[in-house]
Order: C-alpha cells, then sequence, then structure tokens
C-alpha cells in the first residue's frame, strides 16, 4: 500500500476525499475541506498559494494542514523545495517575503522554464547544485529590491496603526513590539542606562550593578513572540521585578515644565493624527484621576490647545508623545493659558467621571435583566414541578376511588403519602427561593450604592511646551 493510498484510508471515515488535477487550483471553494495534499510539488510558488487558498476561504473552521510529496532522492526536487520554502519564505505572511517573492518571479525571470531547463539538462547532483546556486543568486537581488521597496512603500504611505493592524514583518525586534512593549522598552533603556549595556537588535541588555539586592547581574531578555526567549528570571517583562522597578521610578521621577520638541520629520512611519500639527506649537497639560467606586478606575487625561486656541483631541495628544524628540526648561504658561488648561482639565475630568457612571449603570441594567431572567427561570421551574405534583396525586386519588383490591388501594394511598409530602417540600422550596431571590436583589441594590458613592483623586503629572517640526 503507497503512501497516498494510506492517507485516503486514514480520513475516509471522518472526511470526504476529493481528488483533482491542478484544475482545481482556481475558481472553486474548498472551505469545507481542511487537508491539502500536495502529490506533485509545482514550480511555481503562485500555484502552491492557489491550491492552498481554495480550503482558506470564508467559512474555513479548521487550521489548514498542507503535505507536500517530495522524492529525497531527487537532488533538483529537494532544491525546488528548498527554494520554495526555505529560500523564498513562501508562507511567511501577507505582507512578508511572500508577496515579494510571488512578484518578482511572474514580472522577472521565467522560474518554471528556468527549473525545467534544470531538469532537463543537469545529470549529477553537482550540476544541479550548481544550476540552482546561479539561480538563487539571480534571483536573491530581485528579491531584496522588491523587499526594500514594499517596506519602504508602506512606511510612506500607510499609518502606523496599520502596520500594527497587518502585522507587518519588518526586520528590527524592537518594530515588532506592540505600542505598550515599545514604551516599557524605551523607560528601561532610559532608567537603566547608568548600570546596564543594551542590544536593541536582540530586545536584551547586560545588567552590571543590580539597583535590586534580589535581582541578579546577567542578560536579560525581553519577552517577544516573535524570536525565542530565555526562560526563568532572566526573561524580561511588565511583572519581571526590575520591570516592576524600572516603572515605579519612572512613575517617581518629579516634571517640570518643559519645552518639548518633537521630531515628526525623522519619525519612521506614518502618523495621521500628527501630521497636520507639523509647523505648530502650544500647551499640553496631563493629568491622572483615579475613581474607586465598586472597582478602581484610572484615566491619563490630556488637556491641549495650540497658539490658535484650538483644541487638541486625547488620541492626538497620545500619538504626539510616540513621536521621539528634545526637552528644554521652560517657564509656565502665562495667567490666561493656565486658566484655559485648568478649565480644560476639569471639564475632561467631569466628562470621565460621568463616563464612569454610565457605564456603571450600564453594568446595573445588565445584573438586574440578569436576575430577572434568573428569577423568572427559577420559578417557572418550581411551578412546573408543583404542578406535575399536584396532577401525580389527582391522578393517584382517581386510581385509587376504582382500585378493586383492598391491597391496590393501600399501594396506591402510600403513594398518594409520599406525593403529598413531596408538593408541601415543593411549596416550602418556592418560599426558600422567594428568600433567595430578596437576597439577591439586595446584594445587587447594595452593589449600586457601592458604585454610585464615587470617591475621585486628580493628580496633576505635567504641563510642557509643544512643538511639532
Amino acid at each position: 500500500m503507497d503512501l497516498r493510498t494510506a492517507i485516503i484510508d486514514h480520513f475516509r471515515d471522518t472526511a470526504e476525499v476529493l481528488i483533482a488535477t491542478e484544475a482545481a487550483a482556481e475558481g472553486i471553494n474548498l472551505q469545507f475541506c481542511a487537508l491539502v495534499i500536495n502529490h506533485d510539488l509545482p514550480w511555481n510558488p503562485q500555484r502552491i498559494e492557489q491550491r492552498i487558498g481554495r480550503c482558506h476561504r470564508y467559512g474555513q473552521q479548521h487550521d489548514v494542514v498542507v503535505i507536500n510529496f517530495l522524492n529525497e532522492r531527487n537532488e533538483a526536487d529537494i532544491r525546488v523545495q528548498e527554494l520554495l520554502e526555505s529560500k523564498f519564505n513562501l508562507f511567511s505572511g501577507v505582507f512578508g517575503a511572500s508577496d515579494d517573492v510571488l512578484g518578482t518571479i511572474e514580472s522577472g525571470v521565467d522560474f518554471e522554464r528556468r527549473v525545467l531547463e534544470i531538469y532537463q539538462l543537469c545529470r549529477s547532483q553537482e550540476e544541479i547544485a550548481a544550476a540552482f546556486a546561479r539561480l538563487q543568486a539571480e534571483l536573491d537581488t530581485q528579491i531584496q529590491a522588491r523587499l526594500l521597496e514594499t517596506r519602504r512603500q508602506l512606511l510612506e504611505n500607510f499609518d502606523e496603526d496599520v502596520h500594527d493592524r497587518l502585522k507587518i514583518n519588518f526586520t528590527g525586534a524592537r518594530d515588532q513590539l506592540d505600542r505598550i512593549s515599545r514604551m516599557f522598552w524605551a523607560l528601561t533603556t532610559f532608567e537603566l542606562a547608568p548600570c546596564a549595556d543594551f542590544h536593541d537588535d536582540d530586545l536584551a541588555f547586560d545588567l552590571r550593578d543590580s539597583p535590586l539586592p534580589e535581582v541578579q547581574p546577567g542578560r536579560y531578555q525581553m519577552i517577544s513572540k516573535s524570536r525565542a526567549n530565555l526562560s526563568g528570571e532572566f526573561l524580561y517583562r511588565l511583572s519581571h521585578p526590575l520591570g516592576e522597578h524600572v516603572i515605579a521610578t519612572g512613575r517617581a521621577h518629579e516634571c517640570p515644565c518643559a519645552a518639548v520638541t518633537f521630531d515628526f520629520s525623522c519619525h519612521p512611519t506614518k502618523v495621521s493624527l500628527v501630521a497636520p500639527l507639523l509647523g505648530k506649537s502650544g500647551w499640553l497639560h496631563l493629568q491622572h484621576l483615579r475613581i474607586d467606586s465598586f472597582d478602581r478606575e484610572e484615566f491619563l487625561l490630556f488637556s491641549a490647545i495650540d497658539d490658535t486656541g484650538a483644541d487638541l483631541d486625547q488620541e492626538t495628544c497620545l500619538k504626539l508623545f510616540s513621536i521621539g524628540g528634545t526637552s528644554a526648561p521652560c517657564p509656565p504658561p502665562d495667567a490666561p493659558t493656565s486658566t484655559r488648561l485648568r478649565a480644560e482639565s476639569e471639564r475632561h475630568a467631569r466628562a470621565a467621571i460621568a463616563r464612569s457612571l454610565e457605564a456603571n449603570h450600564q453594568h446595573f441594567a445588565q445584573a438586574r435583566d440578569q436576575l430577572d431572567q434568573w428569577t423568572q427561570d427559577m420559578e417557572l421551574a418550581a411551578q412546573k414541578e408543583l404542578e406535575d405534583t399536584k396532577r401525580q396525586i389527582r391522578d393517584l386519588q382517581r386510581r385509587s376511588r376504582l382500585a378493586p383490591t383492598m391491597a391496590e388501594e393501600l399501594q396506591l394511598q402510600e403513594q398518594i403519602a409520599t406525593a403529598e409530602k413531596s408538593k408541601r417540600r415543593l411549596r416550602q422550596n418556592l418560599f426558600d427561593l422567594e428568600d433567595e431571590i430578596a437576597a439577591k436583589r439586595d446584594s445587587l441594590v447594595a452593589a449600586l450604592e457601592k458604585r454610585m458613592q464615587q470617591r475621585t483623586a486628580v493628580t496633576p503629572l505635567f504641563t510642557v511646551r509643544w512643538a511639532v517640526c
């Protein structure tokens, strides 16, 4: 039995098997299939993607598994496999090397023709290896140029939020971090600069002098999904004692009034919200709002205006601080500007408190609706069980009146007595259920009262004179 027959037999009882020629690689949807077996590996990467794409359609509910048959005794087949997978990174992602390679092959070298020539003309392993090496060298330059051009266009034409959503495969490890991780890494490099040597490319640093007695010197690596991580205490993250120390130290810094110039022109990615501020300046104030009610909520609230008096929204202010820049000492704003910023800060705080109250109200409404639904379900279930018992008693009583013998009537009377006890127990359960419902409602009202009793604390963090150049 060959391998193909064995695979078909294996899946015969659990799934349908569709065997098709190259004609099935285009124009049909096979989202009900989750296993693709390439019996003959095509030489064109585009055809492989087309085959697999038939299963990657809307409605697919499973991970698609791809199996490629490979003749390991054929040196040419092995080299084709290397080119398609290892060298070209065919399945590296939508905006990774895959699409660049496919575009290069389609518009440049006739890949299939070159591979066919190697199969027809080369006889020894040495000849095959040399021919594929020449083909690889010829394509490498085109591939790398296309990669650089694609990434350049993405950097220039797409906002950096789009980069995060598309998970673009940038070369630098630091560029692959999410926004929170990038800020955490920047804070770490600032706070630990006197006692550590940093390696940005590897997201690692060598800690020479530990600021904490429980933290050992050595190489620490920031946790990352895209590369192998260290284990144990040298895996650096937000919850690591050293990470908590860095955050606490950063929060403890005083922030006197300063002039901050954001260097938008040198920022590597496009930030659409900040672009209109190029060449403008103004004032910005940041405050921390803490709301204690049923839970604790914390907010960072920006209040900012430009020199014309126009307001800047919260998201624009947040994006502004994602751009590098320089700072210098600066006197505080004049009285009218301070009054305007203070009024804006109070307005933002009131709005945040109102949103928190609205969220608490929605939470209470949902909890109330859930309690009402639970009450109805429990009452209906209890009443149904009680009605079923009453119906059973009436049926037993009817049968008892028609009993032909004394023994049968005695047996039915015993069953009636048991059912009467069950009826009394169910009635008592209804009373207990009412008490349980009342207790749950009291708990819900108490939680609502606690949410309504908000305690707020506003802490000013800093005021800066901002400019974007």
